[in-house]
């Protein structure tokens, strides 16, 4: 809500919870709106350009230069990929309980910077990497020092991607009112532009970068994340005066801590048959209504001896031994997300062999259009391809035929995070059958010429990528909308992080099915399904597995999901009663 304020004879509006670079009450006419939107925007699309140029060519020159394994260079891309989107809610805490996200910001961009600038000196000094293969000759793998460089700035990289991905659009979004109408709508405006920034940060990097580190060099490319992300850092550093800061309201993480401290403390008291006994002194405005699941959490809000400490106004509760029935439910309703969020990682394990395996197979394939070699790392553009014309599809098709048939704007969150896995699993199925085919290819003519490609076009790998980006299309933003909407007001920035946790672990369970795979099939002359050259391996039974784990997981989703509809009608009930 605004209110007029009277400053130096004349009358301005400020903004009732934010403030300006020096504490005072932000007025609207000198801060927020869409100029320093912009201005956050930018660093945005830096942060794409150096995260996503990195990770979906690193495994060609983990492969080809550093000389590892293909499943071991599969999986330093899925744990760095993991470890950034994992670190989003070390970033989300820290600006949450202690630096706000301003300098949240700021602080995590130039640990990004210098992360890409040490990956730029890595790739160019010679006695980082270890020397060029020749025909005929053993490569040698890079030594220990060698890898500890190149984790070292891997990692930087991630911490600085973890740091930002979990305030940027928060911080964004605070540049708008929402109980200002005019305002509340250029923010609707401002989700679409982000993800619009994102997705064409990933598009300048899987195109344009990736070229520049197959033609040109890998370090000039890492050199011009750092050179952009630093000039972002002085962008962002510009609008100091003009942004709205809003105050920090302490880690939701301590909230949820305090809930579970305080009902195993109380485990073995009996729970009063009054809901009316439980204790809630929140205003009765902003109240969550008792709900009758997860009932072993309610021993929290359980009055109990020694739960109030004396102060020299009287006595407040302690809230690690006594929690009102609002912080209760706001647990539990983040409690009724953990299921959804449990079913939706494996999407994200497909989503990592898109730039890992597929990758290696692409480079592996005839890859020439006239004179033009197209870098294998850039087919992920069909990614981006497929998102952009998911959404668009989406936005101009089923929008309003959904609604004009049904009568409402499209498909609930439930349902686009099931399309997202059905076309998450149809992809891996289309990727078993491709590699089926290359390997039938690579055996006829004797496996992949040394430096050179299989008689196949690059191109059959397109449906896998088209699906898989289809599929992302409609799972982010399912996941999205599910995991804001559906938890308290006063922990979204932790339903974000939970949602960006099934990322990390999407990630982090495509490393562990590697090393199970390549440990469990290594029988056969240590080579397996996933041999350290993908020739001679099993890539599409790979593949198979993941398309069998996902109609499982696809299944369990749809119980889920019923689940989840029949607690949300009955929480409405309770409600309205």
């Amino acid at each position: 809500m605004c209110f007029a304020s009277f400053q130096e004879g004349k009358t301005s509006w400020t903004v009732a919870d934010a403030v300006d670079y020096k504490g005072y009450p932000a007025d609207k006419s000198k801060t927020g709106g869409w100029v320093p939107a912009a201005l956050i925007l930018g660093i945005e699309i830096c942060e794409r350009l150096s995260t996503m140029g990195i990770a979906v060519n690193l495994v060609t020159y983990l492969s080809g230069t550093m000389h590892l394994p293909s499943s071991s260079s599969a999986n330093v891309v899925t744990d760095f990929m993991g470890t950034s989107f994992l670190l989003c809610l070390l970033g989300g805490f820290l600006a949450d309980a202690f630096l706000g996200r301003f300098k949240t910001i700021v602080i995590f961009a130039f640990i990004q910077t210098l992360g890409t600038g040490t990956l730029a000196l890595s790739t160019k000094l010679p006695n980082l990497r270890p020397p060029p293969c020749h025909a005929h000759e053993e490569c040698k793998e890079a030594n220990g020092f060698q890898m500890g460089i190149l984790y070292l700035a891997l990692y930087l990289v991630a911490l600085g991607t973890g740091g930002l991905k979990s305030s940027v659009s928060g911080f964004g979004t605070d540049q708008f009112d929402e109980k200002d109408e005019a305002e509340k709508t250029q923010m609707a405006y401002f989700f679409n532009r982000f993800f619009f920034f994102i997705s064409l940060g990933t598009l300048t990097a899987v195109t344009v970068l990736v070229y520049i580190q197959d033609e040109i060099g890998r370090s000039l490319a890492y050199g011009i994340c750092s050179i952009s992300m630093f000039i972002a850092i002085l962008v962002i550093l510009s609008g100091t005066k003009r942004y709205r800061y809003k105050k920090s309201a302490g880690s939701p993480i301590v909230s949820i801590f305090q809930v579970l401290v305080a009902a195993i403390k109380k485990r073995n008291m009996d729970l009063p048959y009054d809901i009316n006994m439980y204790y809630e002194n929140t205003p009765e405005g902003t109240r969550i209504h008792h709900t009758n699941q997860f009932r072993c959490l309610d021993k929290a809000a359980v009055v109990a001896e020694g739960d109030f400490v004396k102060t020299g106004s009287g006595s407040t509760p302690n809230p690690w031994r006594l929690c009102t029935v609002t912080r209760v439910e706001e647990v539990k309703m983040m409690a009724r997300l953990l299921p959804v969020w449990a079913t939706t990682i494996l999407f994200w394990t497909a989503y990592a062999q898109m730039i890992t395996f597929s990758v290696e197979q692409a480079s592996t394939m005839e890859r020439s259009i006239g004179g033009f070699n197209i870098p294998a790392g850039s087919l992920t553009v069909f990614f981006v391809l497929a998102i952009l014309l998911t959404c668009a599809a989406y936005d101009c098709l089923i929008i309003p035929f959904w609604k004009k048939w049904k009568g409402t704007p499209g498909f609930t969150d439930l349902q686009r995070m099931g399309l997202g896995l059905i076309l998450s699993t149809f992809g891996m199925a289309a990727a078993a059958v491709v590699e089926m085919k290359r390997l039938s290819v690579a055996k006829s003519v004797g496996g992949t010429p040394h430096g050179g490609s299989l008689p196949i076009s690059v191109f059959m790998l397109i449906p896998q990528f088209f699906l898989v980006g289809a599929g992302e299309a409609f799972i982010y933003t399912g996941q999205l909308d599910f995991f804001i909407t559906r938890s308290p007001k006063s922990m979204k920035t932790m339903s974000t992080g939970l949602f960006l946790t099934t990322l990390s672990l999407g990630f982090f369970m495509s490393s562990f099915l590697v090393s199970v795979v390549k440990k469990v099939t290594g029988s056969h002359n240590g080579q397996g399904w996933l041999a350290d050259d993908i020739d001679h391996g099993r890539l599409d039974c790979f593949y198979g597995l993941l398309a069998i784990l996902g109609v499982i997981n696809l299944v369990v989703y749809l119980v889920v999901a019923a689940w989840n509809k029949k607690e949300e009608k009955a929480t409405e009930m309770v409600e309205v009663v």
